[in-house]
């Protein structure tokens, strides 16, 4: 008997809030994060300790933290950026140490998870140096995941400079998933940049698991105008040469007139969904009530609700609780 194993892969914000629903079901959660970042904080650690960018990481520690309140407070602490330490998040700087500490990222947020009570395996995309490359449908290149998004400039691929590979240990859970999930986020900055590792792709391809991908409800500016469900299901496919989407899990609640009128007015449009052509890539929809609207008039998902129909997606559930 043992619990279903669930890796989840992507950065950003997105990756957090599926995590915080998912770390409360019975399973063994493992999260593959980007570390792609090359603004702000994580930018300047990475390029001054040769290290993954740690921004991501350390949003995922806080989202499957037992103590999150009191993780997130301490995590997210930033300095005054006149202060000598130029306005990092605490966090930031507790997994550059722990990484100065043990020579290795990987030793480092094992540590930490030990010492923070925090659920789940958190595994870095790439231990190599990296930056990503964007085309756009102009011709031109972007340089640098913090450049890639404008406004109005659509991008054709995104890519590294050569050939980049995951871990073996990234590779191994992969192998052993009972599913594997693509959170919400970032289409070509948060999501995309963990299918390019060439091992990786091969070991998505090889999987027997099932491939869910999770879609957002809004596109993102810079990245997904006027995107639809099918477009995003296509460009992960088109990126990792094959087609590696099962199913697709999108929200059903209708957004108020006024929401969508907002997010027009900043560039954002609702992500629609093509039921033909997801169908025609024979992509199974998964329609659930994920949104709720915050204080902001902020468009936001569920991460219990999600993480509930992520559970329910694992086959054969019961057979891993079996006396």
């Amino acid at each position: 008997m043992r619990n279903p194993r669930v890796v989840v892969i992507g950065g950003g914000s997105g990756l957090s809030v599926v995590l915080k629903g998912l770390k409360h079901f019975p399973m063994d959660l493992t999260a593959i994060v980007s570390v792609a970042d090359s603004g702000g904080s994580s930018g300047i650690l990475k390029k001054e300790f040769n290290i993954p960018a740690p921004g991501d990481l350390r949003n995922v520690m806080i989202a499957l933290s037992n103590v999150e309140p009191l993780i997130e407070e301490v995590f997210q602490y930033r300095f005054s950026e006149d202060s000598s330490i130029g306005a990092h998040p605490l966090g930031n700087l507790l997994i550059t140490a722990m990484t100065e500490i043990t020579g290795d990222v990987q030793i480092a947020l094992r540590r930490l998870r030990k010492l923070f009570n925090i659920n789940g395996k958190i595994l870095p995309a790439t231990l190599e140096k990296i930056e990503l490359i964007a085309e756009k449908t102009t011709g031109g290149f972007v340089f640098g995941e913090s450049d890639i998004p404008v406004l109005g400039e659509k991008i054709k691929r995104v890519f590294y400079d050569g050939e980049v590979n995951s871990p073996k240990e990234n590779i191994k859970a992969v192998e052993e998933a009972d599913l594997i999930i693509f959170s919400i986020g970032s289409l070509y900055t948060s999501i995309i940049p963990n299918l390019l590792l060439d091992n990786m792709r091969e070991a998505l391809r090889a999987s027997k698991a099932q491939r869910i991908y999770v879609c957002n409800a809004v596109g993102q500016m810079g990245e997904t105008e006027n995107y639809s469900v099918a477009d995003h299901v296509e460009s992960i496919n088109n990126h990792v040469g094959f087609d590696m989407i099962d199913k697709v899990i999108v929200n059903s609640v209708e957004i108020p007139k006024e929401i969508i009128e907002r997010y027009s007015e900043e560039g954002s449009t609702l992500v629609q969904l093509d039921n033909h052509r997801l169908k025609k890539m024979r992509v199974k929809v998964i329609k659930s009530p994920l949104i709720r609207i915050d204080s902001q008039k902020r468009i936001r998902h569920l991460s219990h609700k999600l993480a509930a129909i992520i559970y329910s997606q694992i086959e054969n559930i019961s057979s891993f609780y079996d006396e």
